[in-house]
């Protein structure tokens, strides 16, 4: 138990199959950016099928911070932005979530000038912000360091064309956001194309915003006013592919047949190409997917890349499912460095896994051994509870505040499935 009385222990033991169907909720990693970009436009912006998840709780309070009237309810925000804010995110928000970084974009655009806590998040390596400023810089921002705070300002931002050596998804969407307030022409070359780039486009361009997207570039007119978002039922968040692909990986290491409603399997193109060498029969339709495992899995080869290659969010349930697969996979991480700490965890119960630099080699086994293992952060918390399903005795993860980062009562969606798993 947390000082707060809270839950923060997944108890987990072997499964059998799943069975049953599960609603993918609005994707953790969009709608903490509309949220930001809420802050562009005075005025009511509603956003709906927002996830119940803790950083939303925490993109809520710093929005507070910063002045803005946020109320929640039946997974829909109301943000009621005012004329004047604080235009300073603070340390001790900014600190326990990484995606808070997105404010410095709307803030320069909208009020040109911004303080912004140097971020914190998971800890899986360096994640470098360098790209989000220099972008910035091609607007005419200029940035100051001190103190552990980014402090930037512009007089006037003005388009420009903006290089990106790394498609970045933060990048594209900090720059973005202070393009759109711009003056004249920004051509964003080389920017992200994640399906949650698109939902963000799509949320400025409801606010009056004027961005055109093909596949290498982006293209964004600055307009003097935008207007707010999500009038009536409000602006619909996108599924979430990474819930999506969890519950894909759980069904992979329990067997069964699922459904999983509301996911978009056009957004998992590759994951589910890979899921599907591997031996597991998905099938989409217009309200979700169906995905069924007969047997155990065959094992494959898995390299991380920008999208629409495979996300590195879905390579800890991957490797997990290899661990219980038939035969031999190597893992490529080719976008952070360090992102292999919950391997240790896995070890710990019997998985066969060998590591050298961005590299890992699972040697799949029958059977996992459950043991006490501990969530270094969401994703790899979560593929340690998938972990737990397939292991004989009880798995206890640790640190589950971790989990709830991302997902919305990860063990009650589980267990609506068949899944044996609990919170303590």
């Amino acid at each position: 138990m947390t000082p707060d009385g809270e839950c923060d222990t997944f108890v987990a033991q072997r499964s059998g199959e799943l069975d049953g169907e599960v609603r993918i909720g609005g994707a953790k990693n969009s709608v903490l950016k509309l949220m930001a970009a809420c802050l562009l436009a005075e005025g009511r912006h509603v956003l709906a099928n927002v996830p119940d998840i803790s950083d939303v709780s925490l993109m809520c309070e710093l929005l507070e911070a910063m002045g803005v009237t946020v109320t929640r309810a039946d997974h829909r925000l109301v943000i009621d932005v005012p004329d004047e804010l604080n235009t300073e995110a603070p340390y001790h928000l900014v600190e326990r979530m990484r995606a808070s970084i997105v404010v410095l974009g709307p803030l320069l655009g909208r009020f040109g000038t911004a303080r912004v806590a140097l971020p914190g998040g998971d800890d899986f390596g360096p994640r470098p912000i360098d790209m989000h400023l220099q972008a910035l810089e091609s607007l005419g921002a200029t940035f100051s360091t001190a103190h552990g705070d980014i402090s930037g300002t512009a007089e006037v931002l003005k388009g420009s064309e903006v290089v990106l050596e790394y498609p970045s998804v933060g990048a594209t969407e900090n720059v973005l956001m202070a393009a759109v307030r711009a003056k004249g022409r920004t051509v964003i070359h080389n920017p992200a194309r994640e399906p949650e780039i698109g939902d963000l486009i799509d949320f400025l361009n409801q606010m009056g915003a004027r961005v055109g997207w093909v596949p290498d570039r982006l293209t964004v007119d600055g307009v003097e006013v935008l207007t707010p978002a999500g009038s009536g039922e409000g602006f619909e968040v996108i599924p979430d592919r990474i819930e999506a692909a969890t519950f894909l990986a759980a069904v992979g290491v329990c067997g069964g047949s699922i459904y999983l409603r509301h996911a978009a399997a056009e957004h998992m193109t590759m994951l589910i190409r890979k899921l599907t060498e591997m031996g597991m029969h998905i099938v989409a339709d217009d309200e979700g997917l169906r995905a069924t495992v007969s047997g155990r899995l065959a094992s494959a080869d898995i390299s991380t890349l920008p999208y629409p290659g495979l996300a590195t969010d879905c390579k800890p349930f991957l490797v997990t499912v290899l661990t219980t697969a038939s035969g031999v996979g190597i893992v490529t991480e080719n976008i952070f460095v360090g992102r292999f700490r919950y391997i240790d965890e896995l070890r710990r119960m019997g998985a066969d896994i060998r590591t050298e630099g961005h590299h890992a080699v699972v040697r799949g086994t029958e059977r996992l051994s459950g043991a006490p293992v501990r969530a270094h952060d969401i994703r790899a918390g979560a593929a340690l509870v998938i972990a737990g399903l397939a292991a004989e005795g009880e798995t206890e993860i640790a640190d589950a505040a971790h989990i709830d980062r991302g997902y919305e009562d990860l063990a009650g969606k589980l267990s609506g499935l068949g899944a044996a798993i609990t919170r303590r």
